[in-house]
C-alpha cells in the first residue's frame, strides 16, 4: 500500500448563493484539511465570527456554495494495481469530480468516502474538484421527502448527517461550516487491502490474562491474484497468524497474553498500552499494515434490579466506579483548528479537576483519534453518544443508511481504545418523544426508536460486544418509556434541568438519581475572554453583542433569578459578572456534593459541561478561550477523591480512594467576629470507596444568631462550611479582607487575611494578566485566618493584583444585615 496525501495546491471560491460580491470574486488559497470559514479568515475576507456581532453578519454562509479545486498528478495504474481517491471526511453536501467525470456525491460529514480512480490516471495533471452545496438547503429539501420531524431549533439539522450544533445551539454559534475537513489521499495497492481491523482487548475472568481478539476484513482488488491471504498479528511480544481463504474477505484470530499489564481509569491504577501490529500478506509479500494501541481491561454496566428500581454502575476490572464526569462538546466550533496539543490541554483541564470520564455529547461528532489517544494515555473514560441529539430522526432512506454506515465505520475505528467505556444511543431523544409534544406532530411517523432499541444494539453485538450500550441519555433501560419515564430517577440515567430552567440549584435535593448524566448552571466567560470578544461599551446584560453571546432562551433572566435566591442582584455589570460566576460555582458544588453524598445509590455525576467552542455565556466551567471560571475550582474541590460537606445536621465524608479514611474532624460554630461559640471533635471512619454520614449534636448545629455564625468542619486539610441563612440575610463585613503580594517562583504569592468571616475569597487575576493562572479560588476564611494564593504570571506590576475588583468575596455582594 502506497499512500500519498493530497493536501497541497488547493483553492476555494464561491460557487453560488448570496455571497458578497467582494468575496465571490476571489480565488482563495485553501488549507486542507480545513473549512471555508478558516480559509476566508486567513485571507482576511471575513471578520472573526466569534467577536462582537460578527456571527450575525455571516448568515449568508448558510445558503452559499463553494468549489475546492486542485490538480492530481499520478502515474497511471499498472495492470494489476488499484488506485483509490480517499476522503476521510467531507463537510457535508459534496460533489467530487476528477477531470470531467463526477465520481460521487456525499451528504454525511461523519464518515469517509473512497473512489476507484485507476482508469482515470494519465501521469499528467488532472483537475480535482469538490463542490459543497448548502447543507441547510439540502436538509430543507430532504425533509419534504421524508417528512419534517420535531426539533428544538428552526434549522432542520435532523435531516442531514452533519454536526447538529453546526446549526447553532443554546451555547454555540450558527455558522454551518463547509469544507474538506479531514485528510484526503491517493492509495495505490495490489491484490488486497485491509478494509477494516477491529482489535478488541479484554481480560479473562482471572483479571490477569489479557485476551486480544482481532477481526480483519479485506477488500480484494479484483485484479491479479484472488488466492489465499495471510495475516500476522503481534501484541505484547506474542504473534498469531490468520489465513483468509481464497474468495473470503474476513477472518478472526485470538491471542492470549498471560500477566497482561492492566489498564485502569485515572485514580485507580496505571494506564499501560500495548502496541498491536496487523500485517496483510500475499505469499509472504506485505500488502498492507495496520497499527494501534490497546489496553487490557474489562468494562461492564451493572443494571441489576433492586428495591429502588435498577442500578446504573460502571464497573472496570471488577471495580465499581463512581463516575466523576464532564460533558464534552466540540472544543472549537471550527473543528479543523484543533490539533493534538489543543485536545491534550483541554483534557488536562478535566483531569486537573479530578475528572475520570468525558461524555462526548450527541450533537457533536465522533471525535478525533487524538482525543481518544490522549484519553487512553491519561486514563480518562469516554462515554460516546451516537451523534443524534434532541430531535426526532427519520428511519427512512436516505437517512437510515447514512446513520448505519457512519455508525459501522466509527465503531470499527474506535474499538482499540481502552478509554472508550460506553456507547449511548443519543441525547434526549427518548425523553423528547415522551415529553416535548412530539407525538401529535409525528402522527405515527418514525422518530428514531429503531436506531436506539434495535439497530445500534445489533451493530454493537456484531462489531463491539466488549462494551456496554445504553439506549439514550436519559432513559430507563428495560422499560417501556410510556410506563416508566425515561427521566425517572430510580432507573438508568437522569438529566436534571428543572433546577436551572425553573427552580434553584437546591432543587437537586429532591431527587436521588441512579446516575445523573447532565446538570449544570450558567455563567459568563471570564472577564478577559469577555473583554477579548466584545467591546467595552457592550459590557451590559442587554447589549446586542452580549446577547448574541448568550444563546439560551431567557438565559440572563434565569441567571438573575438564580442569583436573587441567594444574593442581591447587582446593578453594576462587573459586580453582576462576579455574582453570576459565584452562583455557578456554588450550584456546581451543591449538585455534585448531593450526588456523591448518596453513593452507592447514585453512582455517576456528569456535569454539563467542561468546555465551550467559542466565547459565550454558558454552563461550561472552562470558557471558550480555555480559561478556568470559578466553577472549575468548585468542580475540582467537589470531585476530589475525598470530599467533606454538610447535609442538614450531619457531616458527610466521601472517600473515593482505595484506603480507609480515618481521623478526627474538628467541628466548630464560630461567630463572624471569630468568637468560638461551640465545638466538638468527631471521629471519621469511612471504608474505601464509601460514604460516611456523621450526625452532629443539636447544640452544635443550632445557631444562636443565624446572621452572624458559621459552622465549620476541618480534617486533613479539607474544610466544609455551613451558613444558617442566605447571603442577603447575613451580617457580612464587606471590608473583611486585606491582601499583600510578594514575588514567587513563576509569578507571585498573594496573601489574603480576614478580620471577619470571609466567604468564597477569590482572585480574578485574569483581569490584570489574561495569561495568569491562580492555584485556588473560593476559599472561606474565619476571622484572623490568612490564605496564600499562588499566581503564575509574568506581569510586571504586581500591585494591580490587589485591586478590589480582583480580590473578591461573597461579602462584597451581600448587603450587611441591620443591627
Amino acid at each position: 500500500m502506497i499512500r500519498t496525501d493530497l493536501h497541497a495546491g488547493w483553492t476555494v471560491r464561491a460557487a453560488g448563493g448570496p455571497v458578497p460580491e467582494d468575496i465571490a470574486a476571489e480565488l482563495v488559497p485553501a488549507t486542507v484539511p480545513g473549512t471555508v470559514h478558516t480559509d476566508l479568515l486567513d485571507a482576511e475576507l471575513i471578520p472573526d465570527p466569534y467577536l462582537g456581532e460578527n456571527e450575525a453578519a455571516l448568515v449568508w454562509f448558510h445558503r452559499a456554495a463553494w468549489l475546492y479545486q486542485t490538480a492530481v498528478t499520478a502515474e497511471p495504474a499498472a495492470a494489476d494495481e488499484r488506485v483509490d481517491l480517499v476522503f476521510d471526511g467531507l463537510d457535508t453536501v459534496a460533489t467530487v469530480t476528477l477531470g470531467d467525470e463526477e465520481l460521487g456525491r456525499t451528504a454525511n460529514m461523519h464518515r469517509g468516502y473512497r473512489f476507484d480512480v485507476r482508469e482515470r490516471l494519465t501521469g499528467g495533471a488532472i483537475p480535482l474538484s469538490v463542490r459543497f452545496d448548502s447543507a441547510l438547503e439540502y436538509a430543507e429539501e430532504l425533509q419534504k421527502v421524508v417528512g419534517e420531524r420535531p426539533r428544538p431549533y428552526p434549522h432542520p439539522f435532523n435531516a442531514v448527517r452533519k454536526m447538529a450544533c453546526s446549526f447553532g445551539w443554546d451555547w454555540g454559534p450558527d455558522l454551518q461550516t463547509a469544507g474538506i475537513w479531514k485528510p484526503v489521499r491517493l492509495e495505490r495497492w495490489r491484490v488486497a487491502r485491509l478494509a477494516s481491523v477491529r482489535p478488541l482487548a479484554t481480560l479473562d475472568a482471572d483479571g490477569r490474562t489479557g485476551r486480544l481478539i482481532v477481526h480483519v476484513d479485506v477488500e480484494r482488488s479484483g485484479l491479479g491474484s484472488a488466492g489465499e491471504l495471510s495475516v500476522e498479528v503481534v501484541v505484547a511480544g506474542r504473534t498469531a497468524h490468520l489465513t483468509i481463504a481464497a474468495g473470503d474477505i474476513s477472518g478472526m484470530t485470538e491471542i492470549s497474553v498471560p500477566e497482561a499489564p492492566v489498564w485502569w481509569p485515572i485514580g485507580y491504577g496505571e494506564q499501560p498500552l500495548a502496541d498491536v501490529s496487523v500485517v496483510l500478506l500475499d505469499e509472504g509479500v506485505e500488502l498492507d499494515a495496520f497499527t494501534a494501541r490497546v489496553g487490557f481491561r474489562t468494562i461492564t454496566l451493572d443494571e441489576t434490579p433492586d428495591e429502588i428500581g435498577s442500578a446504573f454502575t460502571l464497573i472496570v476490572n471488577g471495580q465499581p466506579i463512581f463516575v466523576r464526569g464532564l460533558n464534552w462538546i466540540p472544543e472549537d466550533h471550527l473543528l479543523t483548528r484543533l490539533d493534538r496539543d489543543a485536545y491534550a490541554a483541554a483534557i488536562e483541564r478535566a483531569t486537573d479537576a479530578n475528572t475520570n470520564l468525558l461524555r462526548i455529547w450527541g450533537g457533536g461528532i465522533y471525535e478525533s483519534d487524538d482525543f481518544y489517544d490522549v484519553c487512553d494515555e491519561r486514563g480518562v473514560l469516554v462515554w460516546q453518544d451516537f451523534p443524534l441529539a434532541c430531535a426526532a430522526y427519520s428511519e427512512e432512506e436516505p437517512i437510515r443508511s447514512e446513520i448505519l454506515a457512519e455508525a459501522r465505520e466509527n465503531v470499527t475505528r474506535l474499538t482499540p481504545h481502552p478509554s472508550l467505556a460506553l456507547w449511548n444511543g443519543g441525547n434526549e431523544n427518548i425523553w423528547g418523544h415522551e415529553d416535548w409534544d412530539w407525538k401529535p406532530a409525528l402522527n405515527g411517523a418514525s422518530w428514531g426508536a429503531k436506531y436506539y432499541y434495535e439497530d445500534f444494539p445489533a451493530l454493537l453485538a456484531e462489531l463491539d460486544p466488549t462494551r456496554p450500550y445504553h439506549p439514550g441519555s436519559p432513559s430507563s433501560p428495560g422499560h417501556d418509556p410510556e410506563e416508566v419515564h425515561p427521566n425517572d430517577d430510580r432507573y438508568g440515567t437522569r438529566h436534571e434541568w428543572e433546577a436551572w430552567n425553573r427552580e434553584d440549584y437546591t432543587y437537586h435535593a429532591n431527587f436521588l438519581p441512579r446516575f445523573c448524566s447532565e446538570f449544570g448552571w450558567q455563567a459568563p466567560p471570564t472577564w478577559s475572554t469577555l473583554r477579548e470578544s466584545i467591546a467595552q461599551e457592550d459590557f451590559d446584560q442587554e447589549s446586542p453583542a452580549f446577547l448574541l453571546h448568550q444563546k439560551a432562551a431567557g438565559g440572563n433572566d434565569k441567571l438573575n433569578v438564580g442569583v436573587a435566591r441567594h444574593l442581591p442582584v447587582p446593578v453594576d455589570f462587573e459586580d453582576w459578572h462576579w455574582a453570576t460566576q459565584l452562583n455557578q460555582a456554588r450550584a456546581t458544588s451543591y449538585a455534585i456534593g448531593h450526588l456523591r453524598g448518596h453513593a452507592p445509590r447514585t453512582m455517576g455525576s456528569i456535569l454539563w459541561q467542561l468546555n465551550d467552542c467559542w466565547p459565550v455565556t454558558s454552563w461550561a466551567v472552562v470558557d471558550g478561550a480555555g480559561r478556568r471560571k470559578p466553577a472549575w475550582y468548585a468542580l475540582r474541590r467537589s470531585y476530589a477523591p475525598r470530599l467533606l460537606s454538610f447535609r442538614d445536621a450531619a457531616l458527610v465524608a466521601v472517600n473515593d480512594t482505595s484506603s480507609p479514611w480515618r481521623g478526627t474532624a474538628r467541628v466548630r460554630r464560630v461567630g463572624f467576629d471569630g468568637l468560638l461559640l461551640d465545638s466538638d471533635v468527631v471521629a471519621v471512619e469511612v471504608p474505601a470507596f464509601s460514604v460516611g454520614v456523621i450526625t452532629l449534636a443539636d447544640h452544635l448545629v443550632t445557631a444562636g444568631d443565624p446572621a452572624r455564625e458559621v459552622l465549620v468542619a476541618d480534617i486533613d486539610g479539607l474544610r466544609a462550611t455551613h451558613l444558617f441563612a442566605e447571603d442577603f440575610d447575613l451580617a457580612y463585613d464587606p471590608g473583611a479582607v486585606s491582601a499583600s503580594v510578594e514575588p514567587a517562583e513563576g509569578g507571585y504569592s498573594i496573601t489574603v487575611t480576614a478580620t471577619s468571616f470571609a466567604r468564597d475569597v477569590t482572585l480574578l487575576t485574569d483581569k490584570v494578566d489574561p495569561d495568569s493562572l491562580v492555584d485556588d479560588m473560593l476559599v472561606d476564611l474565619l476571622a484572623g485566618e490568612s490564605h496564600t494564593f499562588h499566581v503564575r504570571s509574568g506581569w510586571t506590576l504586581p500591585e494591580a493584583f490587589l485591586d478590589p475588583y480582583v480580590v473578591r468575596s461573597a461579602n462584597v455582594l451581600a448587603v450587611p444585615a441591620e443591627g
